[in-house]
């Protein structure tokens, strides 16, 4: 077998290796963020500017979530086209 078919399959490999993990953290991520909402609408100790916090939170995790998915995607993009 040619080493460059090997080397792609190995690529393939992994990247649906990190795809399928990443789904399945992003559908954890999902469920807590359900969770976290329930809680926040039966908090009513909890002041305002808790909640807009914790909101902005789970913003700046969803969007750094996202940015190292495309990070990985243009990584993995990168080496498939070198070989």
């Amino acid at each position: 077998m040619d080493q460059k078919q090997i080397l792609k399959q190995m690529i393939d490999a992994n990247k649906t290796t990190f795809d399928n993990t990443f789904n399945a953290m992003v559908l954890l991520q999902e469920q807590t963020e359900r969770m976290v909402n329930t809680l926040l609408d039966q908090a009513t100790w909890l002041p305002a500017e808790g909640k807009k916090a914790i909101e902005e939170w789970v913003g700046a995790y969803k969007k750094g979530c996202e940015t190292f998915k495309d990070m990985v995607d243009g990584s993995f993009k990168k080496v498939e086209d070198f070989f």
